[in-house]
Parts: structure tokens; sequence; C-alpha cells
């Protein structure tokens, strides 16, 4: 999800948590993550939308792919969906927008797979408007994809009052509901060039979701190791450790020998970019063996074009090794094997 590749290194274990009785405490968390059998799934966006608006507007919502695409996951084992919203897709209308999510838990429910929803997102296009979405710019990774909220939000906190609405809104409505895994409170903060200015929006987002404090465990993503102190904050902060690696195996271990250090559950919600040497066959044994949840990026290619590789330019042809996304639209997958093989790893939990 993101034009730098991030290896998850750290030297150092959180220890003081800023949340104040607010996070659960680490047995908790073990408690329940042991309910949750091992968790393997995607990062998914139905082909037919190029962004979160197009996901979620009503006049695109498209129960029919999301119905077949989440039976394509199903049916090779996957039993997890990490799905983002927007914010200005609540704001259009408020009560549409939660329908529209309870409508999508149920198709997912169906499938037997649970949801983590993401909230905020610092990544890609900086502006994001209502209404019709562009047309993807053919051969260029993730084109259309917008930032959550908009960069003239995140920089302005007077304007914060709305963001605040949302995500309490969001999260009393769903609050208790089992369908729901866990809240992912903030995509990839200090991502497009942000850094630290994205750390008091990340401490107002731990501070809303804890006025509520959902049934379910909530947490952000660690992600790029050069900004120490937003990494600090969400590992001490955080009810399960998430994190994102699309590095090799190598990297792959040390970062989660580090991460498992910290007492809680891990789980990675982001990883898998082939040409990268971040594969199904290499990484998810290892997952398994660590007991890590693993959602890789991708599930059908679609409108978002995340076949293609970080900064691909406009014309690129259909590369001969996908970057993300397993299937093609007709249910066919990229590659036999790799399915094969999920539907085997997954079949043994």
């Amino acid at each position: 999800m993101k034009k730098i590749i991030i290896v998850v290194l750290f030297g150092w274990i959180a220890s003081t948590s800023y949340a104040q009785n607010k996070q659960w405490s680490s047995q908790k968390a073990n408690e329940w993550y042991q309910k949750q059998g091992w968790l393997v799934g995607a990062d998914f966006l139905p082909s037919t939308a190029i962004n979160q608006l197009e996901m979620w507007q009503a006049a695109s919502f498209d129960t029919v792919t999301i119905n077949k695409e989440l039976g394509m996951a199903a049916g090779i084992g996957m039993n997890a969906m990490r799905v983002y919203l927007h914010d200005l897709a609540w704001k259009d209308d408020a009560a549409g927008f939660k329908n529209r999510m309870n409508l999508f838990l149920a198709i997912a429910h169906k499938n037997k797979i649970k949801i983590i929803f993401c909230i905020l997102d610092d990544c890609w296009n900086p502006d994001a408007t209502l209404g019709k979405q562009p047309d993807p710019k053919p051969g260029v990774h993730n084109s259309g994809w917008v930032r959550s909220p908009t960069m003239k939000i995140h920089n302005d906190m007077t304007a914060w009052g709305d963001l605040e609405k949302y995500v309490k809104d969001v999260l009393n409505s769903f609050k208790n509901d089992n369908r729901i895994l866990l809240w992912d409170l903030y995509n990839e903060p200090g991502n497009s060039g942000y850094g630290l200015s994205s750390l008091p929006l990340l401490k107002k987002m731990y501070e809303w979701a804890w006025a509520v404090r959902p049934a379910q465990p909530l947490s952000t993503g660690v992600w790029y190791n050069e900004q120490p102190t937003i990494n600090d904050f969400q590992l001490k902060n955080s009810d399960v450790i998430t994190f994102h690696n699309y590095s090799d195996t190598i990297e792959l271990k040390k970062a989660l020998d580090t991460l498992v250090k910290l007492g809680r559950p891990v789980i990675c919600t982001e990883y898998m970019a082939r040409t990268n040497n971040s594969k199904f066959i290499t990484h998810l044994p290892i997952f398994k063996r660590y007991h890590v949840a693993a959602i890789n990026w991708g599930l059908v290619s679609g409108r978002s074009n995340t076949i293609f590789p970080w900064g691909s330019k406009l014309g690129t042809p259909e590369p001969t090794t996908w970057f993300h996304d397993i299937f093609r639209k007709d249910g066919s997958p990229f590659s036999k094997e790799e399915v094969t093989f999920i539907k085997n790893i997954t079949s043994s939990r």
C-alpha cells in the first residue's frame, strides 16, 4: 500500500502504556487470540471499485461482486479480510453508510469470514471527493486510492470535529458485533510525507476509540522503521500488535522475532509483493509456525491496478509476475500453484 519497501525492525520493547487501563491487558489479548484459530486473509477491495469511496457509496456499492469475491476467498480457506472505510462516505449519508457496512458484514459472515475494518488512512492521493470516482490510469498502481481524511483536514486539527463524530458513531454502532475481528484505527500514520505531523491525529484516534471501548481489539500497524516515535506509541497502546512487511523471509523473521517479544498477539495486516520476494509459498509457513495471522494485499485484480508494482508508469503492460492479487475477475488464479498451496496450508489449521 506504500511506495517504499518497509522492513519492521525494532531494537527496543514497548513498556509503559499511554492507554491507562483503556488498553487490554496482554492476558486478555492473548485469551482473545487463542479463540480465533489461525487467521489467513487479504486486504479486500471489490474488483469493481478503484478506492474506498467507490466501494462504500450507495450508487457503486456492489453486493453481487462482493459476494462473488468473498466466496472466492472462502474457497481457498481464507477466513479474514481487512477492509478500508472512508469518512466522506459516512459524512454524506451516515445511516446509509452504516447500513451498507451491516450488509457487507452479513455477506462476509455467510462466507465464514471475519472483518478487520480500517478507519483512517494516510496513503496515496491527498484529495477525495464524493460522487463518481475516476477511471484507473492504465498501468499505474493504485492510481485512484484516496487518503482519509483529506490532506486539508489532516493538517487542520480545528476541523477534526466531524472525524471524531465519524469514529465514535461507527465504533458505537458496531462495538459488540462479533462479525468484526479487529478495528485497525489508522493505516500507516506518517505516510505520504506526513511524518510526525500524523502523531496528534493518531493519538486522538486512540482517545476517541477508548471513549467507546469496543468489545473488539484496537490496533494500528507499524510499517516503517524510520519513525520510532510513532512506532513506539503504536506498540505501547495497541491491544494486539499489527504490522506490515513486504520483504523477504530473512527480514520477516527478524521482525517477527522482535514483535513476539512484546507478549501480545501479532497480526500481519499487509504482506505479499511477489517481485520483492514476499510470497505465499515462502511466507505462509513462517506465519503459521509463529502463529501469526497473515493478511496479504489484494484478492481480485480490478480497478485498483495493484497487479502493477509501486511506481509503475502510465501504459505499463500487464507484468509477467503480478505484484499483488490472487485472482482474475473470472475467478481464474494468477498462479494455480499458489492457490493450491494456500488451500492446503489453510486446510491443516
